[in-house]
């Protein structure tokens, strides 16, 4: 039987996360060019984003509505070109706040790609699931170093524009709370007994709209504030 929306939460939220990045994409396409100079460029990286992830949830829904099945290889390849981008994201606004040498961009790359690898090799069952997590987590937890206590943190420390620094703020927030959705599904999908593909899939689309959808959206709101625009 064909999955629809009226028989599956899990399509449901395919469906959500694919619409709320198609609005995203235009949403943040139209706000470009509102804002000061300096801020375009996030802005542009935000649509791209979402526009990215859009695509890959046109197919991602069709595949899990005929098969049932988790589009691992698709949701992956979505991750292995979205993520880096919100990494150049993260970058432009830790640039922006401070002085910050351009190894903190690589840094923060290699710890994402290690995060994404290890899942990846998990999932597809070319690692154990065990030891695909914890190679994921380690990834994880070295970005959440670098923003929190290492050379991106520090460098933000000394921001003198409250909206940059706001910016910043938020996202290092949204990385901390937000991507540890993805190890929750990780677990309930691969190492509990019992694997629950449709509870997997649904917290992935979840994290995706927070992460990519909300991620901009705190850059949007501060280079809203920081060119004096007001929506009111």
């Amino acid at each position: 039987m064909e999955i629809t929306l009226a028989n599956d939460f899990t399509a449901f939220s395919f469906w959500v996360a694919t619409a709320v990045m198609f609005m995203g994409a235009a949403f943040f396409l139209m706000e470009r060019s509102t804002v000061n100079k300096e801020w375009q460029t996030s802005l542009t990286v935000a649509c791209l984003v979402c526009l990215v992830a859009f695509w890959h949830y046109l197919y991602m829904r069709t595949g899990y509505a005929i098969s049932g099945e988790s589009p691992t290889e698709l949701r992956y390849v979505d991750w292995l070109i979205t993520v880096p981008l919100q990494i150049v994201e993260f970058y432009l606004i830790v640039a922006a706040v401070s002085a910050v040498s351009l190894s903190v961009f690589w840094k923060l790359l290699a710890g994402s790609l290690v995060m994404l690898i290890g899942g990846y090799m998990g999932e597809s069952g070319h690692l154990d699931a065990t030891v695909g997590f914890i190679v994921g987590m380690v990834g994880w937890v070295y970005v959440i170093w670098l923003i929190w206590a290492g050379d991106a943190a520090q460098a933000a420390n000394g921001a003198k524009n409250e909206n940059l620094a706001m910016a910043f703020n938020g996202i290092k927030w949204i990385v901390t709370v937000g991507w540890i959705i993805y190890p929750i599904g990780y677990v309930m999908g691969y190492m509990v007994d019992g694997a629950d593909v449709s509870g997997l899939n649904a917290l992935y689309n979840l994290a995706d709209v927070v992460n990519k959808f909300l991620f901009g959206l705190v850059i949007w709101h501060a280079a809203m504030r920081d060119s004096g625009v007001s929506k009111a």
